[in-house]
């Protein structure tokens, strides 16, 4: 992956409402994106809400993953 596409899902985790907004729209619930992740949904909870942030690959992996969402839903 190049630098400017990491930078660029990396966007993803600081802006936790359009994180939030993108689940909702595709319809999948937190505890889906955890089973996904393989965290709590609680987890998934508390990095919507900003009280925590996700770290090393999981960070990657969630930007990803609502990156994917987000693509999938935006036509």
């Amino acid at each position: 992956m190049t630098l400017a596409k990491e930078v660029e899902l990396q966007r993803v985790i600081r802006d936790r409402d359009y994180a939030k907004a993108v689940r909702e729209r595709a319809g999948v619930s937190r505890a889906e994106i955890a089973s996904e992740l393989n965290v709590t949904a609680f987890t998934v909870h508390r990095w919507e809400t900003g009280t925590r942030t996700p770290r090393g690959s999981l960070r990657s992996k969630y930007a990803r993953l609502i990156h994917a969402l987000d693509r999938a839903t935006s036509h």
